[in-house]
């Protein structure tokens, strides 16, 4: 039956309960808010089911959105995987005791003496479950120690874990990477006379596409070039099963665990400035609108004249400092930017403004700071250029009825839009019928500036559909185009290596219908990954300030409290109902607010409050917030006005 799951499911263990029993959710399941499943407790000698595994269960209704599983079979291919921090313990035949650090796992574990693997306090370690009779907590042994708790890498690498994510290379592979070399030039065109720049950030470790741009009688003349990775990275081989094994690099302040070995991913697939490179490039003819008039693609030998930084190309743009290349370089690239914006805006795109957030670390591993990224309009240059490439290869792609995976982004479902428009309907903003993504950006034009924009931006963001990997085009809702695909990074994404062999005719030869399933998965895999290690980070910068006050914005309202986020810094935290003005509040979901019966007291989301930090929780990156005593809830920001746009892509 629709939302209920069926008598027999595949289950993922997600964590334990206060008792430790294990709770999980649906292996598999459509809508973004699964069922929660308790599992029975494995029969006496077994050993307790553990995050990470996969059990098929059996299930029978329990409550609301709750049912009760009962393990039909576990499946050979999920070992358990307690991940905790470990902490002695003077209690009687005990090593000590594990901390979960998954935020679901409630319960602790025993480590029975003999069993710690020698770990020290505080530290995180993996451990798998022992098997246990009776009542109370269950036992575990430790089976890897992964660093302290405060140290940067210790942090990445328990989201490495906790998300099955693989960091080492088969041999085979690596042995595949160093047997790479220099470039042949035959069957390319010769690149090396144009002035080609990569432009990226100060800590980006590897450089895989490179720009330049002229005008020309009718508009400008563009040259995307990319990485060759085809050239190195040939179907079949060990290379190449790693790499789609990966599906794409993750990024960690501390380190990337790159798709491709690093022989390649930060040297021959590089495009570093003055040496030779194998690349594929588009060249794109656009008129004076921004329209593409022309486009093909081909295989080339570049050498980049120059490695900028976002900040160097914007400083060099507003004439704060000098590069060592002619002005007309950049003077041209940003031309080219201004046309494609121009085009971008004509067609409706949707403009969020999510600013992302930087982490500085200490030498010595520990956070130092946590901070907005500057967002600069040498950032939108770069992504104006990556998107007409992209654009491009979608278009050849379907020219030529090629098999190929495309990036398609579906329009908010109908239940999310109508949630959108209540909300927005209680801070005075009146969203369009149809819920295009037109409307949708006349909202975030409208608040631009204003002290909700965050928030807005925040809760149209929430309300879209994410994006997949699919062999059928359906077009790309957030872009406001009708097709697209990924062309543009194939040192770190797998998808678009596809891209550029079927742009050089070569055919896919597997399931490009699974594959894309896969790479979707693997995509939002390493999301999870960088999304947990960025609460962590932030739970161990603010660790220490507990009783300090914050000025924040509510960005969740539940029936069990409201989730709070600060400014300065985007950590995000719980104040929970019981921490609230004793009253019985009534939660309104339609609108996004709770209101306290006897006091009138409402808490709506995007509303200014000033918070003090109750405790942080670097193990899970949990923070717990408390109202502050005696400040009432300032009113919801009503009547946003119009002002300066920003872009984000």
């Amino acid at each position: 039956m629709p939302r209920r799951p069926p008598p027999v499911i595949l289950v993922r263990i997600t964590g334990t309960d206060a008792d430790g029993d294990a709770l999980g959710r649906p292996e598999s399941w459509p809508d973004p808010d699964p069922p929660r499943i308790l599992m029975a407790p494995e029969p006496p000698g077994q050993p307790a089911l553990a995050p990470g595994q996969r059990v098929l269960a059996r299930l029978r209704p329990a409550g609301p959105g709750l049912y009760e599983g009962r393990t039909v079979k576990i499946l050979p291919d999920s070992p358990a995987r307690i991940l905790a921090v470990f902490h002695p313990s003077t209690a009687p035949h005990e090593a000590g005791r594990l901390a979960p650090t998954e935020r679901r796992a409630r319960a602790e574990w025993i480590v029975p003496q003999g069993a710690s693997g020698g770990a020290e306090p505080g530290e995180i370690v993996q451990a798998e479950p022992l098997p246990g009779r009776g009542y109370g907590l269950r036992p575990a042994r430790v089976i890897a120690r992964m660093g302290r708790l405060g140290d940067a890498r210790a942090i990445s690498r328990l989201a490495l874990v906790a998300n099955a994510i693989p960091e080492a290379f088969p041999a085979a592979a690596l042995a595949e990477a160093e047997a790479a070399g220099p470039p042949d030039a035959a069957g390319r065109e010769d690149l090396r006379a144009l002035p080609l720049v990569t432009i990226d950030g100060a800590d980006a470790r590897d450089f895989d596409d490179a720009v330049f741009a002229e005008p020309t009688a009718t508009g400008h003349r563009l040259i995307v070039a990319i990485a060759d990775v085809a050239h190195y990275v040939t179907p079949g081989t060990a290379l190449d099963l790693a790499a789609r094994d990966r599906g794409n690099s993750v990024y960690f302040p501390d380190l990337v665990v790159p798709m491709l070995p690093e022989t390649l991913s930060t040297h021959w697939c590089s495009l570093r400035p003055h040496e030779d490179r194998a690349c594929v490039f588009a060249e794109i003819a656009i008129d004076r609108a921004g329209n593409a008039t022309a486009h093909r693609f081909a295989r080339g030998l570049m050498r980049s004249a120059a490695r900028l930084t976002y900040e160097a190309a914007q400083e060099a743009q507003d004439g704060r400092v000098r590069l060592d290349l002619p002005a007309s370089v950049l003077g041209n690239l940003y031309a080219a930017f201004a046309a494609l914006g121009a085009a971008r805006d004509a067609r409706g795109t949707l403009d969020l403004d999510l600013p992302e957030r930087q982490v500085i670390l200490h030498p010595n591993g520990r956070v130092a700071d946590v901070r907005p990224r500057p967002r600069l309009a040498s950032h939108r240059l770069i992504e104006e250029f990556m998107i007409a490439a992209n654009v491009a290869a979608a278009r050849t792609l379907l020219s030529r009825r090629a098999p190929a995976l495309f990036r398609t982004h579906a329009p908010p479902a109908a239940e999310k839009l109508v949630e959108l428009r209540n909300v927005l309907a209680a801070m005075d903003l009146t969203l369009a019928p149809g819920g295009s993504g037109r409307d949708l950006d006349r909202i975030l034009r409208r608040v631009a500036g204003t002290d909700a924009a965050p928030m807005v931006n925040e809760l149209i963001l929430r309300a879209q559909s994410q994006a997949i990997y699919a062999p059928e085009n359906t077009g790309h809702f957030g872009l406001a185009l009708p097709a697209y695909t990924h062309f543009t990074s194939p040192i770190r994404r797998y998808a678009d290596l596809l891209v550029h062999r079927a742009l050089l005719g070569e055919a896919p030869g597997t399931d490009l219908a699974v594959l894309g399933d896969h790479l979707t998965a693997t995509e939002r895999r390493a999301q999870a990954a960088e999304r947990e290690a960025m609460d962590r980070y932030l739970a161990s910068f603010l660790a220490g300030r507990e009783g300090d006050v914050f000025a924040a914005r509510v960005s969740g309202v539940t029936g069990f409290g409201i989730f709070v986020t600060l400014p300065e810094n985007g950590a995000s935290g719980i104040v929970p109902r019981r921490s609230l003005p004793e009253d019985f509040y009534h939660h309104d979901r339609r609108a996004g607010a709770l209101t306290g019966s006897r006091t009138g007291l409402t808490f709506r989301l995007g509303q200014a409050i000033e918070v003090r930090l109750a405790e942080a929780t670097p193990a899970t990156g949990g923070l717990v917030f408390q109202l502050l005593a005696g400040v009432a809830p300032r009113p919801t920001h009503r009547g946003a006005h119009s002002g300066k746009r920003s872009r984000r892509r």
